[in-house]
């Protein structure tokens, strides 16, 4: 199930563009993708680019750094 989220003040008022509004739209989606960490793909490089950063920060964290306390 899909909530819809409240837009900020700049998404209330009309672009006065169809063409605009959709790329918003596409651009919130694919946003929300990337933060599920779902993968997305496309010709587009900056989407690529951004997807690779979602996997390389991901695989960072599990690195084994040794959290413990010296004593």
């Amino acid at each position: 199930m899909t909530t819809k989220r409240r837009r900020t003040a700049r998404h209330l008022g009309s672009y006065g563009d169809a063409d605009v509004e959709g790329e918003v739209l596409r651009t919130d989606a694919l946003l929300d993708a990337l933060a599920r960490r779902e993968l997305v793909g496309g010709a587009d490089a900056a989407i690529r680019l951004l997807g690779a950063l979602v996997v390389d920060v991901d695989s960072q964290r599990l690195s084994s750094v040794s959290i413990t306390p010296s004593t």
